[in-house]
C-alpha cells in the first residue's frame, strides 16, 4: 500500500505513510547486513580473520590499512565500509522520526519485554499489524503474505540470539541439523509466536514459554 491512496482519511494517511517510512528502515538493514557480510567475507578470505558484525562496524580506514591487503582488495573492503556507514547514517535518521512521530500503543509496548524487540521494531510491528482485535495467530505473517513482519521478526532473531543465552541455545541446537538460514527464521518464529500471545493475553514474555 503506497502513501498516495486516494482514499485514506488523513489519519490513515499519516498511518500509512509511517509504515512505508519503517519498511524503508527495514530494507536499509538488510543492505546494511549485506555489506557486512561483505566485509567478513573479505576478510575470512583474504587475512582468516573473523570478525562478527560488531567489529566490522568498529573498522574504521586507520584499522583497515593496518591490514596491509593487496590494494584492490583493500579498495573493495573500504567501498562497503562507505556504503555501511552511509545506511548506518540514514538508519539512525529514519530511527529519530519514528521515535519522534509514533507513539506506541500500550498494548505493544508490552513486545519490548521479548529479547530482540525494542521500541523501533515494537513500532514497526504495531504499524503492520494495526488493530489486533479477532485476529488469530498466523495472520499477518509469512505465511499470510506480510513479507515485512517476517523481516521484523528475523531482525528482532538475529538481536536476541547475541543478547538472550536461551536464544542462542536454541539457535545453536538448531544449526547442528539445519542451514544457519533456516534456524533463524526458525528462531524469528518462535518470536512471533510469543508476540501473538503477548498481544492477545496482555502478558510479558515469558522466556521458559518459549524457549522451554
Amino acid at each position: 500500500m503506497s502513501c498516495d491512496t486516494t482514499w485514506a482519511t488523513p489519519l490513515s494517511l499519516r498511518i500509512c505513510c509511517l509504515r512505508d517510512l519503517a519498511r524503508k528502515r527495514m530494507q536499509l538493514v538488510q543492505q546494511r547486513t549485506l555489506n557486512i557480510l561483505s566485509i567478513e567475507n573479505i576478510l575470512a578470505r583474504q587475512l582468516n580473520l573473523r570478525l562478527n558484525a560488531q567489529r566490522v562496524r568498529q573498522l574504521d580506514n586507520a584499522a583497515v590499512s593496518a591490514l596491509r591487503l593487496p590494494p584492490h582488495i583493500e579498495c573493495a573492503l573500504m567501498a562497503n565500509l562507505a556504503v555501511m556507514r552511509t545506511l548506518q547514517a540514514q538508519i539512525h535518521a529514519i530511527e529519530t522520526v519514528l521515535h519522534r512521530t509514533v507513539k506506541l500503543r500500550p498494548e505493544f509496548a508490552i513486545l519490548k519485554t521479548a529479547p530482540g524487540i525494542g521500541e523501533t521494531l515494537a513500532t514497526t510491528i504495531m504499524l503492520e499489524t494495526g488493530s489486533i482485535d479477532g485476529k488469530k495467530k498466523g495472520e499477518g505473517n509469512a505465511k499470510s503474505g506480510n513479507k515485512y513482519l517476517s523481516w521484523a521478526f528475523i531482525e528482532a532473531a538475529a538481536v536476541a540470539m547475541r543478547s538472550c543465552p536461551q536464544a542462542r541455545r536454541f539457535y545453536e541446537r538448531k544449526k547442528a541439523r539445519r542451514m544457519p538460514v533456516v534456524t533463524m527464521k526458525a528462531l524469528a518464529h518462535k518470536l512471533a509466536r510469543a508476540a501473538f500471545y503477548m498481544l492477545r493475553d496482555g502478558k510479558p514474555f515469558e522466556v521458559t514459554k518459549c524457549f522451554g
